[in-house]
């Protein structure tokens, strides 16, 4: 099977190297010429356009980073939708809105080629081992089709129902991330200004009611100073965004959501788009006169399972066939 890759930013970099890693047959198309070339010096080919690559591949996956971004991917004249045919399939792993994956998927489905809904949760880090997490909205057949890619690309792999339903609950696990993020973010800030020992106070979080997988990341970086986990302010608040609007179309009326919203509104306007998301913890440091630093821990995240074979993720008790 030959597969393209469109969008090869911070995750889909990782996400596309653990396929050439594992012997696929890849061509990759990116804006960035450098990203491409390093790509082809180490097996890939290259698509001239998003159609070229389409018509080329059995399977495409896009990784990009807005909606927007994906829909001049998928709908131009040179775009993946124009050079799909009967039975390709298209994974669409980027974190995005499920009505626009739902509108994209039946033109998808007009060619005769089969949609997936397929963002992955875990960390730039994960995305590197090929240890991530995967959601996948689409038919049972197409799932079955796509199993042995998405068991290359991550650790476990979730059939959620049709498609659009990855979409919607990565938003809901991105939006957990955030509050998590800001929460230590304060408690951190609060540790420090308590005159706490910083390694002893991530040691009791850890080990308490209070733990996260966020804590055991992004708290590490945090303390470390470098702040630097992949992810930026602005695409935390396009995560945290798309949560608030899907609540809202179901009439539902949060406190905590549009607070989120509000905070990283605030971020981006102080300190750029492009701001590591971690540094949000500036918000609470910067009015104290205090920077949260502890000692000895890592610059960056590193994953430090080995590498294996992924497996389908069964959730219990499921209802919907």
């Amino acid at each position: 099977m030959k597969i393209g890759f469109v969008g090869l930013g911070n995750v889909g970099s990782k996400l596309a190297g653990s396929l050439l890693r594992n012997g696929y047959a890849l061509m990759v198309r990116d804006l960035n010429d450098v990203f491409v070339a390093d790509f082809v010096a180490r097996g890939a080919t290259a698509a001239d356009t998003p159609k070229q690559l389409a018509q080329a591949c059995d399977l495409v996956i896009t990784c990009l980073p807005s909606p927007s971004a994906c829909s001049a991917v998928m709908e131009g004249d040179d775009g993946v939708v124009a050079g799909l045919s009967e039975g390709k399939i298209w994974l669409e792993m980027s974190t995005t809105d499920e009505g626009e994956i739902r509108r994209i998927g039946d033109l998808v489905k007009a060619q005769g080629a089969h949609p997936v809904d397929c963002p992955v949760s875990g960390g730039c880090h994960r995305a590197d081992t090929g240890n991530i997490s995967i959601f996948a909205g689409c038919s049972r057949e197409t799932f079955e089709r796509a199993l042995p890619i998405l068991t290359t690309l991550g650790r476990r792999v979730l059939h959620t129902g049709d498609l659009g339903t990855a979409s919607k609950l990565k938003v809901v696990t991105n939006y957990l991330a955030t509050a998590h993020l800001v929460a230590l973010s304060e408690a951190l800030t609060a540790c420090k200004v308590m005159g706490l020992d910083m390694n002893v106070s991530y040691e009791a979080i850890k080990a308490s009611s209070g733990n996260s997988f966020v804590h055991e990341t992004e708290s590490q970086v945090i303390l470390n100073g470098s702040r630097d986990i992949n992810f930026t302010v602005d695409l935390v608040l396009k995560d945290v965004g798309l949560f608030n609007t899907l609540t809202e179309r179901e009439g539902m009326q949060l406190d905590l959501a549009p607070m989120l919203v509000d905070i990283f509104t605030q971020a981006q306007a102080q300190w750029g788009p492009r701001e590591s998301s971690p540094n949000i913890i500036r918000r609470y440091e910067e009015p104290m006169g205090v920077k949260v630093l502890g000692s000895g821990f890592p610059t960056d995240m590193i994953d430090d399972e080995p590498e294996e074979v992924g497996y389908e993720l069964m959730a219990k008790g499921r209802q919907d066939g």
